[in-house]
C-alpha cells in the first residue's frame, strides 16, 4: 500500500513538473514572441529612417539644381555680379563652346566650312549673346530679346549636335553629354526671361554698377 501511494506522489510530483516546465516554456515563448515584435518594429524604425534619408538626399540635389539653374543672380559668396563673367550661365555656355571646338577637331576636312563651321558658330554665339544682353540691361525688353537669341543659339546647338551624331562624329556618350548641357543652359535662359527685373532693377534712377 505505501509502494503505491509513493508511487502516486511520484507521479504527481513528475506532472507538476511537467505542468511548471510547460509554464516556463509558453512564458519563454511569450518572451521570444515580444522580442521578435520589438526587432520587427526595431526593423520598420530603420526603414523609415533609411527611407527619410534617401527623401532628404534628394531634396538636397533638387536644391542645388535649383541654385545651378537660377541664371546666376549672385555668385556664391552672395557677391553681386560685376560682369556677364560671373554668370553662371555665361561659364557653362562658354565651357560648352570650348568643349565642342575640341569636339570638331576630329570631323572630316569635308565639313570645315558646312557643320564644323556651324556649330561652332551656334555655340559661341551663345555666350555672345548673353555678353550683349548683360549690357543691355538698361532697357529691359532688348535685355529679354538677346537672352531669346542666346537660347536660339542653343537650340540650334542642339540641332548640329545631332546632325554630328547622325553623321556618326561623335558617340551617343559624347552627344548626350553635350545635349544635357545645352539644355541646362536652356533652363537656365529660360528663368533669366521670365523674371528679367530681378537682372534690370534701377538703383537712383540707373542701372546698379554690376
Amino acid at each position: 500500500m505505501k509502494s503505491i501511494r509513493l508511487k502516486g506522489i511520484g507521479r504527481s510530483e513528475s506532472g507538476g513538473r511537467r505542468t511548471e516546465d510547460g509554464i516556463q516554456k509558453t512564458e519563454d515563448g511569450g518572451r521570444k514572441t515580444e522580442d521578435g515584435g520589438r526587432k520587427t518594429e526595431g526593423g520598420r524604425r530603420r526603414t523609415e529612417d533609411r527611407r527619410r534619408r534617401t527623401e532628404d538626399g534628394r531634396q538636397r540635389t533638387e536644391d542645388g539644381r535649383r541654385r545651378a539653374e537660377d541664371g546666376g543672380r549672385k555668385t556664391v559668396m552672395g557677391d553681386k555680379i560685376r560682369s556677364f563673367r560671373d554668370l553662371k550661365v555665361y561659364q557653362a555656355a562658354f565651357s560648352l563652346q570650348q568643349e565642342i571646338f575640341e569636339m570638331t577637331k576630329g570631323f572630316s576636312k569635308e565639313e570645315l566650312f558646312s557643320l564644323t563651321d556651324q556649330i561652332r558658330r551656334s555655340s559661341r554665339s551663345i555666350g555672345a549673346n548673353l555678353a550683349e544682353a548683360w549690357h543691355k540691361r538698361r532697357y529691359q525688353a532688348h535685355f529679354v530679346s538677346k537672352l531669346s537669341d542666346s537660347d536660339g543659339e542653343q537650340a540650334e546647338t542642339q540641332h548640329w549636335l545631332d546632325t554630328a551624331l547622325a553623321c556618326k562624329y561623335v558617340s551617343a556618350d559624347d552627344h548626350n553629354h553635350l545635349m544635357n548641357k545645352c539644355m541646362q543652359i536652356g533652363r537656365m535662359l529660360g528663368k533669366m526671361m521670365a523674371n528679367p527685373e530681378s537682372f534690370c532693377k534701377r538703383h537712383n534712377g540707373s542701372i546698379r554698377s554690376t
